[in-house]
């Protein structure tokens, strides 16, 4: 096969795909960005760096690139995927104008969005919309971390008076980690145990005013979090409330309310649903960091791949240096990466179209809901760790250019670094998926054991699956898996990468559920000793889960694409983060006898001399398609001046 086949990436077709749905609010904010030059200034004091974004936010309101999300009246479209899509390109600006956007609008404006109800639209949402009132989102403490359901805040309603009294009993319970809450912060939506008539109703949230000009209001105590390790533009602090009043309609009540007298009443009946639904925020910070983290590690390949195809480092046998990027080690070094993100974007893709469907109305059912939570944890857990990766190969792919503080990718990596932990720890949101897979192979499986697995393998479409949030079904009967005398051939097709993939996700539920398994009596104690003992187990399953959705929504998209060269190269990149995912799980396929040795070697081989050749002509036309302009990237590291720079230095050298 001539493995340099004259085809080219169509750019401005893969570019638009890439851009996706809401193209033209991202061409928006990328033009702001780009005209009012809402740049991050790198090495400036934090000081300094909390005004300018402050001030930065402030441009993109009179730009209009924060309302998408909000009513008509309010100068916006309820459009909650144009949001999003709007708040995603800031990491291109600064890291910190973006979560400060997304503590604003995607946490403050929208708890008072979606938690309340007219009152508060009319007498809340506009400051929070046009940021006359900056607010803090104060769910976090010190002490619970992600454990919301336990924090320590109380409001217990007075009767007398017709207020909530909010209330800080310990150290453990100050609200942590607020952005807006050390400075700029005039309010708070604050999350606190409701207590009524003598009785806990669990955890609700309350609108609440924290500092007037600057100052805090009586009974309110902030502190200052200080320097950090990135994202120092956003005035990160603690909040402690000694025994603030706020009125009885301060209760963000669209799911639960107190009447006068004190009588609580909600429209939800389960309290563990009602706590889930009152949450729902969350799931658009998870949603949104997705998106954002892919956008980084579009920043990070741009800069390094140009550098790697313009740095040249050592003599070929014609004496001429050879380019980075005709290097082996350099090509598996960033290729795989860019295959990663490339499933990253369109597994994003078809997430912000969920949840624009539920927040938007379209889907509100029950079911949406739970599978776009489900997606939400896996997706933001999976790329935000692939983020890192990405930005610091390919920061130690530029060398010790790449170190330089002007060429970004240091700066990139220590901001995004919190986006692991933030809007869930990635071990526990795998968790929460690793319970969901359990839950729907339980509904499929009434005494699940791994004979029943098998029989239902046999009977399972390949397009076929219990829920789109859950467990996938199979091609064709498992015991396929352990035949040695396929070829590379087998292995290469597309459902055979799909059953691979989808094999190894149903096998390891279908072993946890009987590791999960004990005999006799029900008991809570010794259900949660082995759900502990299997708790790294869980997170294995469900990581390898969300593979398979990106591995699938790489290949949906395939099936869009009209250019048939551009076809070609992007079903190469697919085969790619499948076949890399194959070799990083190999010791599972070998261990579980689902691919022999040699099989395992073939897929070695077939990525460094099949996959690898064919894409490093495309690489260039691969990260051009994520139509970052010299403004959004902002580094001089590639540029034609380098090139000289390098061209003079060997001169002198020789």
């Amino acid at each position: 096969m001539d493995l340099n086949e004259d085809i080219q990436l169509d750019v401005h077709e893969i570019g638009e795909r890439v851009l996706g749905r809401w193209a033209d609010i991202r061409r928006h904010t990328r033009s702001v960005i780009a005209q009012k030059q809402l740049f991050k200034v790198e090495g400036e004091n934090y000081h300094d760096h909390r005004e300018r974004v402050l001030k930065n936010l402030k441009t993109l309101v009179a730009d209009g690139a924060t309302q998408y999300g909000f009513p008509a009246e309010l100068g916006g479209e309820r459009n909650p995927g144009g949001s999003l899509s709007s708040f995603e390109e800031l990491v291109f600006a600064d890291p910190s104008l973006q979560i400060k956007f997304g503590v604003q609008w995607g946490l403050f404006g929208s708890a008072i969005l979606y938690l309340g109800t007219d009152y508060h639209h009319k007498t809340f949402l506009p400051g929070a919309v046009n940021l006359e009132t900056p607010g803090a989102f104060a769910m976090t403490e010190t002490g619970h971390g992600s454990d919301v359901a336990s924090i320590g805040t109380t409001a217990t309603f007075d009767e007398a008076t017709g207020e909530f009294v909010i209330n800080t009993p310990d150290r453990h319970s100050y609200k942590d980690y607020l952005g807006n809450a050390a400075k700029h912060g005039e309010a708070a939506v604050v999350f606190a145990q409701l207590y009524t008539q003598g009785e806990n109703h669990g955890v609700h949230a309350f609108f609440v005013p924290i500092r007037k000009k600057g100052k805090n209001l009586p009974g309110i105590h902030s502190e200052d979090d200080g320097l950090k390790g990135g994202l120092n533009g956003i005035d990160n602090g603690r909040l402690a409330f000694d025994h603030v009043r706020i009125p009885r309609i301060n209760l963000l009540n669209r799911y639960a309310d107190v009447s006068e007298d004190g009588t609580y009443t909600s429209s939800i009946e389960s309290p563990g649903r009602r706590f889930f639904t009152q949450l729902g925020a969350l799931v658009q910070g998870r949603v949104s960091l997705t998106g954002a983290v892919v956008n980084a590690q579009k920043l990070a390949l741009d800069i390094a791949v140009r550098y790697g195809e313009q740095r040249r480092q050592f003599p070929k046998p014609d004496g001429t240096e050879q380019v980075l990027m005709d290097y082996g080690r350099h090509q598996r070094r960033l290729l795989p990466r860019i295959a990663s993100t490339y499933a990253q974007i369109f597994a994003h893709q078809e997430l912000l179209n969920s949840f624009h469907s539920v927040f938007s109305g379209e889907d509100e059912s029950e079911e949406a809901r739970q599978d776009l939570e489900t997606v939400a944890a896996a997706a933001k857990a999976l790329s935000t760790w692939y983020a890192l990766d990405t930005i610091q190969e390919s920061r130690e792919a530029c060398g010790g250019q790449g170190f330089m503080a002007e060429h970004r990718l240091v700066s990139l990596r220590a901001d995004l670094d919190v986006y692991v932990t933030f809007e869930g720890d990635n071990n526990v949101l795998l968790q929460l998926v690793a319970k969901r897979l359990l839950g729907d192979y339980a509904k499929a499986f009434k005494s699940p054991d791994f004979g029943t697995l098998a029989q239902y393998v046999a009977g399972q479409a390949a397009d076929r699956a219990i829920n789109r949030g859950g467990l996938r079904g199979l091609a064709q009967n498992i015991i396929d898996f352990g035949s040695t005398g396929r070829s590379i051939g087998f292995v290469k097709e597309e459902e055979h990468q799909h059953q691979l993939l989808t094999d190894r996700v149903h096998t390891m539920v279908a072993n946890l559920a009987n590791k999960l398994k004990h005999s006799g009596p029900k008991d809570k104690d010794k259900e949660a000793e082995l759900f502990n003992r299997h708790q790294n187990d869980l997170i294995l399953a469900a990581r390898a889960h969300g593979e398979l959705i990106l591995w699938e929504a790489f290949t949906s998209a395939l099936k869009t694409i009209h250019d048939a060269d551009s076809k070609k190269i992007l079903t190469w990149l697919r085969d790619l983060y499948g076949f890399t995912l194959l070799e990083e799980n190999m010791a599972w396929y070998l261990v579980n006898g689902r691919i022999s040795s040699a099989r395992a070697e073939a897929i070695t081989d077939y990525i460094d001399g099949r996959l690898l050749p064919r894409l490093r002509p495309h690489a260039l036309s691969l990260v051009d398609a994520f139509l970052l302009s010299p403004e959004l990237v902002r580094t001089n590291l590639a540029s034609d001046e380098a090139t000289r720079r390098a061209t003079i230095a060997n001169l002198v050298r020789s």
